[in-house]
């Protein structure tokens, strides 16, 4: 149960087991077990990585199958059986269904190499250089998805400048006074306005790490629009909220619109595993061979458990009804039981990803506390957006409604607590 060797020889750029403190040994669906004995309710998910849960037993059993097979663990972007079944699954579960025309790029196996190829592709196709990225957003830590990323302590770290992005508003706080689509715009068509003309913009539709701000339909539908008018490629980066986080497999499914370029990590995988992928229109494709590429391109274990998600559960309507059902008890749940806490507790979400913005009651280490409360009571929840003051909840989008209404409930005893003791009203 020491956690001596860790801090002795792990670097000091450990995060996370700062937040959760203990040595985990097992998982299953959406329970954390510590070595101590102890287990905790996951409301984390791996950062959004675990949408089918831990240790899901039918994409175990088709991992282990093909392990024991010995078939091809590592193939760069070779013929492999892995791929092809992937592929298959992927156009006929997801793509056909929504009658979507993408090519898929199998990139390197995080999200921000998915960010990187898509930029790259943007400026290759456009031939122009700048890119146009929204506040509060989050797309990597290499350097030039940090680029595009919004958070000041994450590109202080860069020790570079980083070129090339021009940030525009969200449609959040202040920025809600005005009509951000105009203003960009307006930027766009004034000769004066000393901004060129990007090759693309990239938006989360809603922005996770930025502190789970959820952008409307409506909003969404103008911003596809201008960039037709204006010949600019419009980037979907649904690395977190994609494979289902939302509803939907796509998060911009309830918009109605077409992303030129749709970006996936984290839960394409299905199992936790290192995976991601760009989708981009087919007149987009001009790479030419290896002009873009890596040796852990398209992990071939990734293959494997991603079909085995998509057959096992996109093949029907059952996970999108379970979702769904889910929803709307979280939504009445945060209306009635949390929302009443405090008036100026702050409510967004949709799907299964949702945020207790807590910036108004302007006690900057209270939602630190209400998640150091839920964990020392068996609840693994995270914090986001501008000062870690938004509250998370990301749990599996399997996980059981008992395990979900308990963690709920720890969730809003830390919070009574917090504000009780703090005084807030």
């Amino acid at each position: 149960m020491s956690t001596e060797i860790f801090t002795e020889i792990e670097s000091n750029v450990r995060s996370y087991c700062r937040t959760f403190p203990v040595v985990f040994t097992k998982a299953k669906e959406a329970i954390l077990y510590a070595e101590s004995g102890e287990h905790y309710i996951d409301f984390f998910a791996g950062a959004g990585a675990l949408n089918y849960g831990h240790n899901n037993d039918y994409l175990k059993q088709k991992l282990i199958e093909y392990l024991s097979a010995d078939f091809i663990t590592h193939g760069l972007d070779m013929y492999t059986s892995a791929k092809r079944e992937f592929l298959i699954d992927f156009n006929k579960y997801i793509l056909k269904p929504r009658k979507l025309d993408y090519k898929v790029h199998f990139c390197g196996p995080t999200g921000t190499n998915a960010v990187e190829a898509a930029f790259k592709l943007a400026r290759k196709v456009k031939k122009r250089s700048g890119i146009f990225a929204f506040m509060g957003g989050f797309h990597g830590m290499t350097l030039g998805s940090l680029a595009a990323t919004g958070n000041k302590y994450n590109r202080a770290a860069a020790g570079v400048p980083l070129n090339n992005i021009t940030f525009m508003p969200y449609p959040h706080g202040f920025m809600t006074s005005f009509d951000t689509i105009e203003y960009i715009s307006n930027v766009l068509n004034d000769p004066n306005s000393g901004i060129e003309k990007p090759a693309a913009i990239i938006l989360e539709t809603i922005q996770a790490e930025g502190g789970v701000i959820v952008a409307s339909s409506e909003w969404l539908r103008r911003l596809k629009t201008l960039c037709e008018q204006h010949d600019i490629l419009l980037i979907c980066d649904d690395i977190q909220t994609g494979c289902g986080r939302t509803g939907t497999f796509f998060s911009f499914e309830r918009a109605g619109i077409t992303p030129d370029i749709v970006l996936l990590s984290k839960s394409i995988s299905g199992y936790g595993i290192p995976f991601s992928l760009a989708l981009y229109k087919p007149e987009l494709d001009v790479w030419e061979p290896a002009e873009h590429n890596g040796t852990f391109r398209g992990n071939q274990l990734a293959f494997v458990t991603g079909a085995a998600a998509l057959e096992h559960y996109w093949s029907n309507n059952k996970l999108v009804d379970e979702v769904k059902q889910k929803e709307s008890y979280l939504r009445i749940f945060m209306e009635n039981e949390i929302q009443s806490l405090c008036p100026k507790i702050e409510i967004r979400g949709l799907g299964l990803i949702w945020g207790i913005d807590m910036s108004r009651l302007d006690k900057p280490n209270l939602a630190q506390t209400v998640t150091e409360r839920c964990f020392a009571s068996g609840l693994v929840i995270e914090r986001c957006g501008r000062n870690d003051q938004v509250i998370k909840l990301l749990p599996p989008l399997i996980i059981n409604q008992k395990l979900l209404v308990k963690g709920c409930q720890i969730l809003k005893q830390a919070l009574m607590e917090t504000i009780e003791s703090n005084l807030v009203i």
